[in-house]
């Protein structure tokens, strides 16, 4: 489907990993602020539906495109068949990701593998592809999802914590280097979310998810929406995960390790 002329004079979201959880919820938001949609996610079915509700409901023009993260050139085809169709993203939202759940001496490194490749690796190609005409422009706004798991190690999910360490490293020194361009960059780092997340990955009975009150992904997407147009750097949603969050400089790190796992374990 074409864009028709009142649609080009939208600004355009590219997010990634939007059929679901926060990324949909995200999606929704801006669609409801008036911007054109390029939905990314391997599930094509949903995308679609995702696709025809929010054009009738928003009146805005909505690209989805169905890809597989994990694979290499992923971010080079995306943008490749967006330069092709002379659409301009004004906000990436680097959303994608899964993790994996066990002792990493017993976990899948196929598995692995493939979240190092769409949590990080996917996440740095796909800013350096679109960042480059957003800086040209003076004009343009990324958005990286990590997760409060970025401020420590996290035994039983020792690979994850640590892709989510490197968005949040990388985000901050990315959003310092584009300081008077007209280009901002946030990071987010929600805590436990009510989403499919936690099923896949197996920890659905862990300490984590029993006996607190757990943010749902509408509110979080909504704090990270808002903090990306006030151009933050990082935002954390909860009060209680941004004590945690500093309070942990502050504690040895052997202690800050035992303390994780001690979540992390199954009841």
């Amino acid at each position: 489907m074409k864009q028709t002329q009142k649609e080009q004079y939208k600004q355009t979201a590219l997010i990634t990993g939007a059929a679901n959880g926060i990324g949909y919820e995200l999606a929704y938001i801006f669609a409801q602020n008036g911007y054109n949609l390029v939905l990314v996610d391997r599930l094509d079915r949903k995308l679609q539906e995702i696709a025809v509700r929010f054009q009738d409901k928003f009146d805005i023009f909505v690209k989805t495109i169905v890809k597989d993260l994990s694979i290499s050139t992923a971010p080079n085809e995306i943008f490749l068949e967006l330069q092709q169709e002379n659409i301009q993203v004004d906000v990436l939202v680097n959303n994608a990701g899964f993790g994996t759940y066990g002792l990493f001496n017993e976990t899948n490194l196929k598995d692995e593998l493939e979240m190092l490749q769409v949590n990080l690796v996917c996440l740095t190609h796909l800013t350096k592809l679109f960042l480059k005409d957003m800086v040209k422009q003076g004009a343009g706004k990324i958005l990286n999802v990590a997760s409060a798991a970025a401020f420590q190690p996290g035994p039983l999910m020792a690979v994850y914590f640590a892709t989510k360490a490197y968005v949040l490293s990388f985000s901050e020194a990315l959003a310092n280097e584009l300081e008077g361009t007209g280009v901002t960059v946030t990071v987010l780092c929600p805590g436990t979310t009510h989403s499919a997340f936690h099923e896949r990955t197996g920890m659905a009975d862990s300490k984590l998810m029993q006996g607190k009150r757990i943010m749902d992904a509408q509110t979080v997407a909504n704090i990270g929406y808002q903090a990306l147009m006030k151009g933050k750097t990082i935002v954390i949603p909860g009060l209680i995960n941004k004590m945690l969050a500093k309070s942990i400089r502050f504690i040895p790190r052997n202690l800050v390790t035992k303390i994780v796992r001690s979540m992390q374990e199954n009841k």
